[in-house]
């Protein structure tokens, strides 16, 4: 469904600048923005990326990954095609890289009326805007979660932290939590693999914790690109040196897309991550796509908080946010 888009401005010769994400396309009539969801006709920005849902599932919240934000709750998880990152090595590939400039539609319809009926009736306590990235289906992810947040429901981001400030400042009244992956961090990397860049990731991570929106990281190890000490040291140094409360999820990579030629991650390379993770003092750090590495430990006491197993929590042990044992405030969404 075609609408005009939002975070956009006009130009000479019927040209617009999208500032929805950092990428800032200029972009010159028919023309699609790197997006591949927003054309720019005759000098005003649509998108076609609202209303239409790629996919809609009910997962269990700690399969995005969220771990420290209302465990144990299932969530309404939507998206729609497209992308504004090129990862090669991305799970998604078929819907995500997939564009609006070769078909005028894609999925089932679905307005955001009912799309909060159908979480309140699957008895989900939250939406999760995920599989492709929700900054590039915007307008639908904001008008569907102003009215989740009216009817009592979370909204969640699992994004590639490509938003800018901007449309984060618009919809941070009903956006509860992102988990954002910081894929490297390196900029040769974000160029050479995302077609991005790294620095507007960083500073999203800042604003989100500076606009009060709960955030968890994930980063996903592949041998040979982004595995080096250095590198994965520098990511666990930044994650602490914005709150040592964000939980930061390590996932394992398995060969898709157009990394086939690449190994799965050794599990010595995930615990060596781990301890690095540690010993800057981050207080939560789980290991993804790999068994036994989810539960969550009070950072003070080291006492059993939360049990998970197969991505769902088994056993909660906090009481109102706090440790039972020691009472220390354990950081996240909890109610």
């Amino acid at each position: 469904m075609k609408r005009e888009a939002m975070l956009y401005e006009k130009l000479e010769s019927n040209r617009v600048h999208c500032f929805l994400c950092s990428h800032h396309c200029k972009i010159n009539p028919s023309q699609f923005g790197i997006c591949g969801v927003r054309q720019n006709i005759g000098g005003t920005l649509y998108t076609y990326a609202y209303g239409e849902l790629i996919s809609h599932h009910i997962n269990p919240i700690e399969k995005k990954p969220f771990y420290h934000f209302l465990p144990g709750t299932g969530s309404y998880s939507i998206t729609t095609v497209g992308c504004n990152f090129r990862c090669g090595f991305c799970q998604n590939w078929e819907i995500s890289q997939t564009s609006y400039k070769n078909s005028a539609s894609f999925g089932e319809k679905m307005s955001p009326e009912e799309i909060v009926k159908e979480a309140k009736k699957a008895k989900c306590e939250s939406i999760s805007y995920t599989f492709t990235e929700p900054a590039i289906f915007f307008e639908y992810a904001y008008e569907t979660a102003r009215l989740a947040k009216s009817e009592g429901l979370y909204n969640n981001f699992v994004t590639n932290g490509y938003i800018t400030r901007e449309a984060l400042e618009i919809i941070q009244p009903y956006l509860d939590a992102c988990n954002v992956d910081l894929k490297s961090f390196s900029e040769d990397f974000y160029r050479r693999i995302c077609k991005a860049r790294l620095e507007p990731v960083l500073n999203s991570i800042k604003v989100m914790r500076e606009l009060n929106i709960w955030v968890e990281v994930t980063t996903l190890i592949v041998p040979g690109e982004n595995d080096s000490d250095d590198e994965l040291k520098c990511i666990a140094q930044f994650i602490a040196s914005v709150d040592k409360g964000i939980p930061w999820h390590i996932s394992r990579f398995h060969p898709d897309y157009q990394f086939t030629n690449h190994q799965p991650t050794p599990m010595k390379t995930l615990e060596k991550v781990m301890q690095f993770g540690k010993s800057c003092g981050l207080h939560y750090v789980y290991l993804g796509n790999v068994f036994g590495y989810s539960d969550t430990y009070c950072y003070n006491c080291n006492a059993l908080l939360i049990k998970r197993s197969y991505m769902c929590a088994e056993e909660i042990n906090l009481k109102n946010g706090h440790c039972p044992k020691c009472g220390v405030e354990i950081e996240g969404v909890w109610k």
